[in-house]
């Protein structure tokens, strides 16, 4: 098998948001686990590619904490820590190409209408800036779900589990196995927003490198919801969107949905496997 070197931890920003939003992302210690290890798995957030943190496992915010595999999914939540660093200390049962997918909910955030437009997308598709500007009302209410996927390996490459919806809200799906492909070769992701394509819809994806570069592309789903990318670097990649819209719920002026997938690609057996290596300092 081609893919035999591990990853340690990489962090991730999205610099498509300004100054104070916050994106949340899982990242595994190593997207490949050898025979006998376990997945460490951490949940951070960041404003920009400078500073980050430990997202505490809050369990009454979790609605979905599952691992995908075999026929049946394995709920997490009854093995997730709230220590702030790893939120997960795993050994999965089946050999494999292994998907995590969790869903964190929140109350209603008011902010400033100032505020509420900073964190709003530079490219904003849904277009709530024009409403924000056009009214005369000064603090808003937000209410988001994020859903975080991550995507590794356990021993080996196999099953395609992964490329089925799982129901959430808003979800990535990528269509084909990362770690099954080659440099350079095309892989695509369907984009659904409740269970319909989302068309349109705008994606970011970031490739962080082993010599810290970072190489962003923003992508745009077509008429099936589908986005297209290449391998063409060795490192992790992350894809992120969101969509927003104006709330039915009375708790809130806006409703968004996040979702972020990350998985790890290599077509060689020499990078880096320490996290000093790659310039992320030795936090954990």
């Amino acid at each position: 098998m081609k893919y035999t070197c591990t990853f340690l931890l990489f962090l991730f920003v999205i610099p498509a948001f300004t100054a104070n939003a916050q994106s949340s992302y899982l990242l595994p210690e190593k997207f490949y686990l050898q025979k006998g290890e376990k997945l460490e798995l951490h949940l951070l957030q960041s404003e920009d590619f400078a500073k980050q943190s430990d997202l505490k496992y809050l369990p009454a915010k979790t609605a979905k904490f599952i691992l995908v595999q075999g026929k049946k999914p394995v709920d997490l939540k009854p093995l997730a820590k709230d220590t702030g660093k790893v939120v997960l200390s795993y050994s999965p049962s089946e050999t494999g190409t292994t998907l995590i997918d969790l869903v964190s909910t929140t109350e209603a955030n008011e902010m400033s209408r100032s505020k509420f437009l900073r964190g709003i997308d530079e490219d904003d598709p849904d277009k709530i800036a024009d409403k924000v500007k056009s009214s005369n009302q000064l603090y808003y209410k937000e209410k988001f779900t994020t859903y975080m996927k991550t995507l590794f390996i356990n021993e080996k490459d196999g099953n395609s589990a992964f490329t089925k919806p799982l129901g959430d809200d808003y979800e990535i799906v990528i269509q084909q196995n990362p770690y099954k492909f080659n440099y350079g070769d095309d892989l695509s992701a369907l984009v659904l927003f409740k269970g319909k394509p989302a068309v349109a819809a705008e994606v970011d994806m970031f490739i962080k490198t082993a010599d810290g570069n970072i190489f962003p592309q923003k992508l745009s789903s077509d008429a099936s919801g589908l986005v297209y990318f290449k391998l063409s670097r060795e490192g992790v990649y992350i894809l992120r969107s969101k969509h927003f819209e104006i709330s039915k719920d009375k708790s809130a002026d806006f409703e968004s949905w996040r979702t972020t997938y990350t998985f790890a690609f290599s077509s060689s057996n020499e990078l880096p496997n320490t996290y000093r290596e790659f310039g992320l300092g030795n936090k954990h």
